[in-house]
Parts: C-alpha cells; sequence; structure tokens
C-alpha cells in the first residue's frame, strides 16, 4: 500500500476562512476536509496524514513553512504528495506549488496539485510538478479530485503519463521526441489543408497569444478634463447590496459620490476576499481614494470628478471576465465624456 501526504489551506482544512489565513503549518493523521474526496478514487494507496497551513503564513513564512514541511515528510516517508487544488486562488496556488516542486527535488518522490490555467502559480511551478488542469473555482472540485487521482494512480503504479491534451494536465514547457509515420514536411502540409479547409487539426508546436494593448494618448490638460475613479478593491456599501462576490466576479456595480466628499467609515465595507480587509474598512478610502480625488477637484486640479466610483473585485476574476468587464466600462465611460480614468487595486 503506497503512502501519501495531503498538503490544503485552512479553508478546505475546515479550520477556517481569511481569518484563519495566518495559521501556521499543522499535521493531522489520515485524510481531513477536501483530502477526503480522493480516499475512494486512489488506488492502492492511502492518505496517511493532512498538512494544513494559511494561505497567509505560507505567503510570509515561506523558508519557515518550507522547513517545517521538509521535516515532517523525511518523518512520514510518504511515496507521493498531492496538494489543492487551488483552482484560481493565488495564494494557495503559491503554496501547492512551491511545496509540490520542493518534495519532488529534495525527495524524488511524484508530485500531483491541481490549478486554472490562470493561476499565477502556473508559470512559475509548471516544470517541477504535475498540475491538474481544473476549473477557476471548488465548484469543480468532484472533477478535479477524479483527475488528480487518476494521474496519481498512474505515477504509483509506475506508469508513465501519456501527453498533457490526453492526461489533462497543464503542458511543463518540456519537449520529447516520437516516432510518426510521416515527416515534418508531410505534417506540415496536413495541417495547413485542414486548416484552409476549416478542419480540426493539432498544431506540434503551440505558441502562446498575448493580448497587445495600445496604450491611449496622453491627457494634454488635467485642469480641463473629467476624470473617473474605479476599484477592483471591492469598496461597496454596507450591507453589500448588489451581492458583489468577493472572488471570482463575473459584473461591476456603480455607486454615486456625488453628494460626498468621502468614504465614511461604517457607510462602505471592502468585500474583497483574499486579503485582510481591517485597514480598508477602516478607511475605505485607502483603497478607493474619494478624499483625495474631491480634493484635487476642488483645487482645480482636475476639471471634474464623474459623480460614480465603479467597482468589481479582482480577486480570481478570470481575464475573460475582466476583459469584457472592461471593455463595458470603457463604453459606459466613454458615454459619459470621460478622458481620463484612475484604476486602484487592494
Amino acid at each position: 500500500m503506497k503512502k501519501i501526504v495531503f498538503y490544503t489551506n485552512q479553508f478546505f482544512g475546515q479550520i477556517g476562512g481569511e481569518e484563519a489565513a495566518g495559521l501556521p503549518p499543522q499535521v493531522k493523521t489520515g485524510p481531513v476536509g477536501s483530502a477526503r474526496a480522493f480516499c475512494e478514487l486512489l488506488e492502492s494507496s492511502e492518505i496517511i496524514a493532512t498538512i494544513i497551513c494559511g494561505d497567509n503564513y505560507y505567503a510570509e513564512n515561506m523558508e519557515k513553512s518550507r522547513e517545517f514541511i521538509v521535516a515532517e515528510i523525511e518523518r512520514l516517508k510518504p511515496d507521493m504528495l498531492i496538494a489543492g487544488p487551488a483552482f484560481n486562488a493565488g495564494r494557495f496556488g503559491i503554496a501547492c506549488g512551491d511545496i509540490c516542486a520542493t518534495i519532488g527535488e529534495r525527495f524524488g518522490i511524484p508530485t500531483v496539485t491541481g490549478m486554472y490555467h490562470e493561476n499565477p502559480a502556473v508559470e512559475l511551478y509548471k516544470a517541477g510538478t504535475i498540475i491538474v488542469e481544473t476549473k477557476n473555482s471548488a465548484q469543480g472540485m468532484k472533477d478535479a479530485a477524479a483527475y488528480m487521482a487518476r494521474i496519481a494512480n498512474k505515477l504509483n503504479s509506475g506508469e508513465a503519463l501519456d501527453d498533457p491534451e490526453t492526461e489533462g494536465y497543464i503542458p511543463s514547457g518540456i519537449r520529447i521526441n516520437i516516432f510518426s509515420d510521416k515527416t515534418a514536411a508531410v505534417r506540415a502540409v496536413d495541417m495547413l489543408i485542414a486548416k484552409l479547409k476549416g478542419e480540426p487539426y493539432q498544431t506540434e508546436i503551440p505558441l502562446p497569444v498575448y493580448d497587445t494593448v495600445t496604450p491611449a494618448p496622453g491627457v494634454k490638460d488635467l485642469k480641463t478634463a473629467k476624470v473617473a475613479l474605479l476599484t477592483s478593491g471591492g469598496i461597496v456599501p454596507k450591507g453589500n447590496p448588489d451581492r458583489l462576490p468577493a472572488a471570482t466576479a463575473k459584473f461591476f456595480k456603480q455607486y454615486s459620490i456625488k453628494e460626498i466628499d468621502a468614504l465614511t467609515t461604517g457607510d462602505f465595507i471592502s468585500v474583497h476576499a483574499g486579503y485582510d480587509p481591517v485597514y480598508a474598512n477602516e478607511n475605505p478610502n485607502r483603497v478607493a481614494p474619494v478624499d483625495l480625488m474631491k480634493r484635487i477637484t476642488t483645487q482645480g486640479r482636475i476639471a471634474e470628478l464623474y459623480e460614480y466610483l465603479t467597482v468589481t473585485t479582482g480577486n480570481s476574476t478570470s481575464v475573460s471576465d475582466a476583459t469584457r468587464m472592461g471593455r463595458e466600462i470603457a463604453e459606459l465611460l466613454k458615454q459619459a465624456g470621460i478622458q481620463a480614468a484612475i484604476l486602484t487595486s487592494t
């Protein structure tokens, strides 16, 4: 029976949410929290322990966290480490990737984690561990566990993995040679013909595609400009009346700031997950500086401040949703005659 150690964060370890993000790493016997989703899927192996660590703690104490986990792996002597899945959670993804890469290199055992392809940890750690592609939120837990467990079973049995597309993991950037009954020239022509016919084809060398954004020309004279204030920091009226999500936002809202000189404590709050909102709630202007914008308007440094604060949450929001919202916001600002916009984050 193969032995597996599982790593997860405070949320999936069922200890707490953001208030427990400072939790130091700890070890619990057997499968705990999300590790239980893997138990019936794993073949000829068992989860002997679950390591749980707060997202903030790992991010702020990486060396200390690594030392603790390395020591536990040395003590427990597992055959494999499974971490996550982290979906699109950046801090959790960094922890999972860092742990898997560290343990794989240090002990030479297979490691598996799972992430959404836009998780920032993917580019950092895809060469150091197997990263199964997941959905962008925990709604995809069932599928993620099934794919991760299937790959774990193969690795534990000593079976070689198939190509990333077939297996469902993110390419590591390592190319391998395979035999083909057609020369490269014939394969290239076949792909070209298929492309011209509108038929499906699979490139052998996928190239990254990056959006190119042409910067708008600078504002010649701010003293004559109408300026808008936007934030992805999740600052909303008390009670969050429009139910703006704390993460993976798919919409934005606008709130009137026409009759106020600043965002007052208690009347506006932060609903943004992924960081400690204490200081933002104490003074919401720290995230969305309405007070400063009103002041420079009064001083004549800008001609006019747009009467609405435009708000969304940037935490784990997909690039596609962010792009769509950006276009929608830009159209609104254009219609309102805005010459410049300031976008703040957390």
